[in-house]
């Protein structure tokens, strides 16, 4: 009854217990569950800890408030005691709808962050090597034209660009990337490290016989015995 009084607001199944909700909640498409803890077979506490993933918005309708603090463990959307007032009903509604956009916008923005990763490499120019890729900046994705890229480190499962003294941090492993980077403009000197080769003003040895390239930001990129044949035909390469 009160449902009835409230906007925006379509009941797609009814259950008489725990089995029966949890039936319902796997052929309907819910937004939001009216639960109530104690019931036959399957408890409200129960059911709701079945969802790990992705849940709809709990909300829990019960005469106990002794459950309280087991059902906030499970983290529902609300807990509300009766008898229910239709200003509380109203007020839990707006918190599970409000958590479900905040889930859905959340899965937007994994969704793009995953498609810009995977393809985050976007632009490219006749010969097939990237000009552009796109990184995080601030919370946002930003073009970074790669001609502006000084040299880039493998991070765990992940790449830095580093860029004019800033540093991005891109999904993507340094293998992936290197496959599609102009070898004239970017030379693998590491397993872990790419750098441009205009960016290069100076090759010395540090102790222990490594050799170390300094770049124009002033930034040290060490060089492996595996990858300094590379960097000699860099060397030898007219300008």
């Amino acid at each position: 009854m009160l449902l009835a009084e409230i906007e925006n607001v379509e009941i797609v199944g009814q259950a008489a217990d725990g089995e029966e909700a949890l039936a319902v909640l796997e052929t309907a498409p819910v937004d939001i569950v009216l639960l109530d803890i104690k019931m036959p077979g399957l408890s409200g506490l129960e059911l709701l800890s079945r969802f790990k993933a992705a849940p709809p918005a709990f909300v829990f309708i019960t005469a106990y408030s002794r459950f309280a603090v087991d059902a906030f463990e499970l983290a529902p959307t609300d807990y509300l005691l009766k008898p229910v007032s239709i200003e509380r009903l109203r007020q839990a509604l707006t918190r599970g709808r409000a958590e479900i956009e905040s889930r859905r916008a959340a899965q937007r923005l994994a969704e793009l962050e995953a498609a810009l990763a995977r393809g985050a490499p976007e632009e490219a120019d006749e010969d097939g090597f990237l000009t552009e890729v796109w990184v995080k900046a601030r919370g946002e994705r930003v073009r970074l034209h790669l001609d502006a890229v000084d040299w880039i480190e493998a991070e765990g499962d992940h790449i830095r660009v580093h860029s004019g003294g800033r540093s991005f941090l891109l999904r993507l492993s340094i293998r992936q990337l290197e496959q599609r980077l102009d070898p004239r403009h970017f030379v693998r000197v590491h397993r872990s490290a790419l750098v441009r080769a205009e960016r290069i003003v100076r090759v010395a040895r540090a102790e222990g016989g490594q050799a170390v390239l300094t770049l124009e930001t002033g930034a040290e990129v060490p060089v492996s015995r595996r990858y300094a044949p590379r960097l000699k035909q860099l060397a030898r390469r007219p300008a």
